[in-house]
């Protein structure tokens, strides 16, 4: 019995705000999560030094502040993007707006996580549930920002934390309020090892190249499916409302095309 052969074409996926913003929040997130851990339990170093000569702990206070900045900068870029990007980048992939998704979702749920069946998902951008999710870290990554800053206002006079300061309030606490962040850190913490196993296990799976699309845009899609209207990501705008046209390595009907 021969086996069935499939044409396979190059499509442009990710754009490049896309791929900077997540390996550049991938590295925000390690950077906070490894400082955060030790503002919250700052290790007992031993110096036979005067204190005011070590200041490794105010470094570290430092770096976490700052990688915060970058944090809420690249949300904000990813955010615009949403708009302005292409199909897959598009912020209607990320709400559960129609139908289809929620047909797809429960497939999804089927094939990865309860495995009962064997089905293809083949999804050019990220599988629907993939998608909910990450608008779930985004939700997670408002309040680590909200939260953060409202503690770093009781130290700081700068103008920009100092609009958080209500949040303390509303906490009870500023202890309550330190705990829930660094709850919300543990949830990135989760969040992210299970990313890097369904990333890795979708890329040996599925051989679409789903990892190194992260770094140059690109998927290699059986020609049928990149080309079935139900595979394509959703338009940042409905088509009444589209303010943006074709995005590069994307022909005008949506279907993929050789670069």
């Amino acid at each position: 019995m021969n086996a069935k052969t499939h044409e396979f074409i190059r499509v442009y996926v990710w754009e490049a705000p896309v791929r900077a913003f997540h390996w550049i929040n991938a590295a925000c997130i390690l950077v906070l999560c490894v400082t955060g851990f030790l503002i919250g339990h700052p290790p007992a170093l031993m110096s036979s030094g005067d204190a005011s000569s070590g200041y490794w702990f105010g470094t570290v206070r430092f770096i976490h502040f700052a990688t915060a900045y970058v944090f809420v900068a690249m949300l904000v870029m990813r955010l615009y993007w949403a708009f302005a990007g292409n199909k897959f980048a598009g912020w209607r992939n990320f709400l559960p707006l129609t139908r289809r998704q929620a047909k797809d979702a429960v497939k999804v749920a089927k094939v990865e996580l309860l495995q009962l069946s064997n089905e293809p998902l083949d999804p050019i951008g990220h599988n629907v549930v993939a998608y909910f999710t990450y608008a779930g870290t985004f939700l997670l990554a408002l309040f680590s920002i909200v939260s953060g800053f409202a503690l770093y206002a009781e130290m700081s006079n700068s103008w920009f934390p100092r609009l958080f300061r209500w949040i303390i309030p509303l906490f009870g606490s500023e202890y309550t309020l330190r705990s829930w962040h660094h709850a919300a850190m543990w949830l990135f913490v989760i969040f992210a090892l299970i990313h890097i196993y369904l990333a890795i296990y979708e890329d040996y799976i599925d051989g679409h190249g789903s990892i190194s699309s992260m770094i140059g845009g690109w998927k290699f899609m059986q020609k049928d499916v990149a080309e079935a209207p139900q595979a394509q990501g959703m338009s940042p705008w409905p088509r009444r409302l589209r303010l943006f046209g074709p995005r590069s390595g994307v022909a005008k009907s949506g279907k993929a095309r050789n670069p």
